[in-house]
């Protein structure tokens, strides 16, 4: 899955990739925490993690503003485009953490996977969220006309597809219709321009870059993820189980970082917001990247505070996972997630004041 465009044809490649990462996450246990971090001298945890080019994380804002308190540093070690890829590479060891959409999260639980989700860090309000986009004067109108067309997606086996399920079984359409839409990975900086080009019938575009899209116009969206399910939060960072059982502290820094990260975010003004991101990427020097979209930023766009996690952010995906075949049932929510190490999140209200 090229995960921020997660999407896949699902059963057969999805459940084949799953179910290998599956078994080397159980039969090698032992290895993949070897080779994960330890406190060094001082306590302080160093936690491998995988960034997004272009972008700016929460983790990566939370180390920036200094709200892991000095108990842990992140190491990057390269970039995705996958969340279900990202939350493999947690669960086999690669890396100490990752992030995907609460269905992916579901699959890999499902599948045997010692993970659990600890934290939400993205989702949709009224300012941020993904929309599936067509050029103006394209012939689709309806939901119903994307049967036997090309979407560009960011991954297979992830949210996109997921939507795309849930808006045709909205609109009456089968399964097996679903699977007649041709879902087509693409890095998310480039998406937009397969549009233009023709490349694509139709794209998911989300954050940044579909307001990048919006400013230089030519597109209309079909649906949004607004029009289909109104508020939610959309995905989860994970940690291994047997991490958390060794690295209590670590984890429980890291989720409270990540929850200021997300309170700072919404209650800051927006050009001190996109100043920070525009300083956080010109420092870490990585390779081909830019800043030009961060003027584009518009709201952090994670409903609930400090990222509380409750049931309902899994079960917008459940119907998809069990219709398509993905898991045979449900997991347990406490197999899926936790808020012991979020101490701000008392509540899964949005905060007052705070519309999004």
């Amino acid at each position: 899955m090229s995960l921020r465009n997660e999407r896949g044809r699902p059963a057969a490649g999805a459940l084949a990739i799953l179910a290998v990462v599956a078994a080397a996450a159980l039969s090698a246990c032992g290895s993949a925490e070897a080779s994960g971090s330890e406190p060094d001298a001082s306590g302080v945890t160093t936690l491998r993690y995988q960034g997004w080019a272009n972008q700016v994380t929460l983790p990566e804002v939370a180390e920036h503003l200094g709200y892991f308190g000095g108990k842990v540093k992140l190491k990057w070690v390269g970039n995705t485009i996958s969340g279900p890829q990202d939350i493999q590479s947690a669960a086999t060891g690669e890396t100490e953490f990752g992030g995907a959409f609460g269905g992916a999260v579901e699959k890999l639980v499902s599948s045997g996977a010692g993970i659990k989700a600890v934290i939400n860090y993205y989702g949709s309000d009224n300012k941020e969220f993904t929309a599936y986009y067509v050029l103006a004067g394209s012939p689709l109108k309806d939901v119903k006309d994307l049967i036997g067309k090309k979407v560009g997606v960011n991954t297979l086996g992830g949210q996109n597809e997921a939507d795309i399920f849930n808006v045709l079984h909205k609109a009456g359409l089968s399964p097996a219709d679903a699977k007649k839409v041709e879902l087509v990975t693409l890095p998310p900086p480039n998406a937009e321009d397969a549009l233009r080009k023709g490349q694509i019938d139709a794209v998911a575009l989300s954050g940044q870059f579909r307001q990048r899209a919006e400013a230089a116009g030519g597109l209309r969206p079909l649906f949004t993820q607004v029009d289909l399910y109104g508020p939610f939060n959309g995905g989860q960072y994970v940690f291994r189980n047997e991490f958390i059982k060794k690295n209590p502290a670590a984890v429980r820094a890291f989720v409270d970082g990540v929850g200021k990260a997300i309170e700072w975010e919404r209650a800051t003004p927006r050009d001190e917001v996109i100043a920070t991101f525009t300083k956080i990427l010109e420092g870490r020097a990585r390779p081909n990247e830019t800043t030009a979209t961060l003027k584009y930023w518009q709201s952090v766009g994670v409903p609930s505070n400090h990222g509380y996690i409750v049931d309902g952010d899994f079960a917008l995906w459940q119907d998809w996972l069990l219709t398509t075949g993905s898991v045979k049932q449900a997991p347990k929510s406490s197999d899926l997630y936790t808020n012991e190490f979020n101490p701000n999140a008392t509540s899964p209200a949005l905060p007052a004041g705070a519309k999004g």
